[in-house]
């Protein structure tokens, strides 16, 4: 092999942080190579955020176009072209994929190396290149951020039918006469409505007792209240036992319920219970970097691995698996590379939404995880139905509820299950970056009638 390749910096991966982190390095002066086995942006652009959100909104008009009538609006029959629904998300997952490529080939200092890169040492690694050769380079700093990948299903039998993940599902041509789901978590219920709404009869299976088992109960069961009266079945404390085939391409699944033994017929499989990290072709034994049980990454409050210089970032290493977390990973990393800083991932806030309908935006603690700390809480909640904009729109489904330390009056968290869940937990989230009182809310201004100016009657709930 010839001689190694000596850059400045290594970054392992194109996802959210991949992609801002080596151009960042490269403009400061680094020589820095980025390695990617396959699509630039990981799965947020690819696979995930951006064609999941897509198809999310073709089956949002399918529902409003079927409820034409509840505002008096009548519209003929309605049909969903799956194809041009295909046709549509890989539109904009190839513009957004091409726009990140050209900003990493016109960036000075950095080069683009197509292949897979594993570890012969800890400064040093092996890309075996796309087209066939390889080539050793070395670091002294590397990051990696390599992202993680659908988990495979241990049922009796799953070998004998085909199987999809998330990724393999949206490339479907035509819709499923019946889908079942493993998983009762994000994936399963944003695909789980998704496709009820374009037509096809769904099944959602749930080991656990319950949907979202990391939300308050009364979020979970309002949500699986809402999937139910769109058509969606939901299997609660159910455990897979068996697959099999059966003759016109149909699976029959054998499933325990609380009530007992219950066969499941259906057209379709897809696997939504966990994800995986990709470390393991990375070889990260040969450098030293350890792994948790699960095979991720273990970092410490600055992102740096058990050896010193090696960074991860993103999904790899665990924790909290959006998007948003890994470009706050990257200004982490940037603050303490590049500036001299001191960031850490300590007390940072982690919002998230669900992009189910209603969404379901989170932020701080839960009701349950206040109360498991002992904290002195009042709750606030309003139901949809209670704020205007909610009743004009005929989107009266789901409630806004707030955490409030009894002591200091701060907000401690929100789960807005509401039309733009989202968007209005986002207004929350910032009154608790600035530390606001919940009475800044209770008495702001919003502009009427906005879903916004529902926070005033949600905080006045604690004062009635």
């Amino acid at each position: 092999m010839p001689q190694a390749t000596n850059y400045d910096a290594i970054v392992i991966g194109t996802s959210q942080g991949g992609r801002f982190l080596p151009i960042a390095l490269a403009k400061a002066g680094r020589k820095v190579a980025l390695i990617e086995r396959d699509h630039i942006g990981g799965v947020c652009v690819n696979v995930g955020c951006t064609p999941t959100k897509t198809m999310v909104a073709s089956a949002r008009l399918a529902y409003l176009a079927r409820r034409g009538a509840d505002y008096g609006i009548h519209i003929g029959p309605i049909s969903v072209d799956l194809q041009a629904v295909r046709t549509r998300k890989q539109g904009i997952v190839e513009g957004a994929r091409l726009g990140y490529k050209s900003r990493l080939t016109a960036a000075q200092e950095l080069d683009l190396l197509r292949g897979q890169a594993h570890f012969t040492a800890p400064k040093t690694l092996e890309v075996s290149f796309n087209g066939g050769e390889t080539r050793e380079i070395t670091a002294p700093l590397i990051v990696i951020d390599t992202g993680d990948r659908p988990e495979q299903l241990e049922i009796k039998g799953i070998e004998s039918v085909p199987v999809l993940n998330s990724t393999t599902l949206m490339e479907l041509d035509t819709l499923p006469e019946h889908l079942l789901i493993i998983g009762g978590g994000y994936i399963g219920l944003e695909f789980g409505q998704m496709f009820r709404r374009f037509g096809s009869q769904v099944t959602i299976i749930q080991r656990g007792p319950r949907l979202l088992r990391s939300e308050d109960e009364d979020v979970s069961d309002e949500i699986t209240k809402i999937l139910r009266e769109e058509g969606t079945t939901v299997l609660t404390g159910t455990i897979p036992q068996q697959v099999e085939p059966l003759s016109g391409g149909r699976i029959q699944l054998t499933v325990r319920t609380p009530q007992g033994e219950q066969q499941l017929i259906g057209s379709h499989l897809l696997a939504a219970s966990g994800r995986v990290p990709n470390t393991e072709d990375l070889t990260p034994e040969a450098a030293g970097i350890q792994l948790n049980k699960e095979g991720y990454i273990q970092v410490n409050e600055q992102l740096e691995t058990s050896v010193p210089g090696i960074y991860a970032m993103g999904d790899v290493k665990g924790g909290p698996a959006f998007t948003h977390i890994s470009y706050d990973d990257f200004r982490i990393l940037r603050t303490n590379l590049l500036e001299h800083g001191n960031a850490s991932t300590q007390g940072r806030l982690v919002p998230y939404t669900i992009f189910i309908d209603p969404q379901l935006g989170r932020v701080g603690l839960s009701e349950n995880e206040a109360r498991k700390q002992g904290r002195n809480i009042r709750v606030a909640k309003l139901p949809m139905n209670a704020v205007p904009r909610a009743l004009e729109t005929g989107e009266t489904r789901g409630f806004m509820k707030a955490i409030v330390d009894a002591e200091t009056q701060q907000i401690l968290g929100c789960a807005i299950l509401s039309i733009e869940g989202g968007e209005i937990m986002t207004i929350i989230q910032v009154a608790m970056m600035g530390k606001l009182p919940y009475t800044a809310l209770k008495e702001g201004t919003f502009t009427h009638p906005l879903l916004a100016e529902g926070l005033n009657a949600l905080f006045m709930t604690l004062d009635s």
